[in-house]
């Protein structure tokens, strides 16, 4: 173990941090609010939430005919370490400002009438910070909880952290928020991360779900046409690996 008290569900560490080595010694956890001797609540029980919904009882995901792959798991597991190495070896690596496609959503959804926005992978808050100093209420996810923390310190530094809730969350599982809840969602290239279109498609229904009526989703993803497509490792079902980062293109 890599430290105590340490954490295991089904045989695997939730708060597992790449290179770090065991040892009986005390451990420390990353929260919102510096190293504490255990990990949130909060934290623990999502871990808890996805080792349930997983599938099978062991930490792997199934297909729909039961049939385990790991495959898909053991990728997924590299693609959250290396946004987890990411993130603490470049914070604010996006910049301070939105993207474009977050300020045409906003305009979006303030002429819709929109109040509560849910970005799925918002990674440090670039985005959800400016639908936050907007006037919109932020529910902001990533699987990154690194990258989530430096948004929550960014919320703070600008005043806007009252209308910003975070939460980690891996987007293969249910979105943990309530039929009809909110009335806009946006995922700025999350769609086109490392997921199957199974994963894909499962996804887009709960973004159905979450909606309220007449809500509205804006995503952007990258396309066949791409450059970069074909390049680096192939995963299949058009998900190519380069520089550390897999891609899933979209047929144009």
């Amino acid at each position: 173990m890599a430290g105590s008290p340490s954490f295991v569900i089904d045989g695997c560490d939730p708060f597992a941090e790449p290179g770090r080595a065991p040892g009986l010694a005390c451990r420390m956890y990353r929260t919102p609010v510096g190293l504490a001797g255990l990990p949130r609540p909060d934290h623990l029980r999502q871990a808890l939430t996805s080792a349930l919904q997983a599938g099978d009882g062991t930490g792997r995901r199934t297909k729909g005919n039961g049939q385990v792959t790991d495959s898909e798991q053991d990728l997924a597991e590299v693609q959250r370490r290396h946004w987890q190495n990411t993130y603490t070896d470049h914070p604010g690596m996006y910049g301070q400002l939105p993207s474009a496609p977050a300020v045409h959503a906003a305009e979006l959804f303030r002429a819709a009438g929109a109040k509560d926005v849910l970005e799925l992978g918002a990674g440090d808050g670039r985005d959800a910070l400016h639908f936050a100093r907007e006037g919109f209420t932020v529910h902001a996810t990533d699987l990154s909880a690194t990258g989530l923390e430096q948004l929550r310190d960014a919320a703070r530094a600008q005043g806007v952290d009252q209308q910003v809730t975070i939460a980690t969350h891996d987007v293969r599982d249910p979105i943990l928020l309530p039929d009809m809840s909110v009335d806009a969602v946006f995922a700025h290239m999350l769609l086109c991360m490392a997921l199957s279109t199974k994963e894909i498609r499962a996804l887009v229904g709960e973004v159905r779900r979450v909606l309220r009526p007449g809500g509205h989703f804006v995503y952007t993803v990258r396309h066949t046409g791409d450059a970069h497509y074909g390049a680096g490792t192939a995963h299949g079902d058009d998900i190519y690996e380069h520089g550390g980062f897999a891609v899933h293109f979209f047929r144009c």
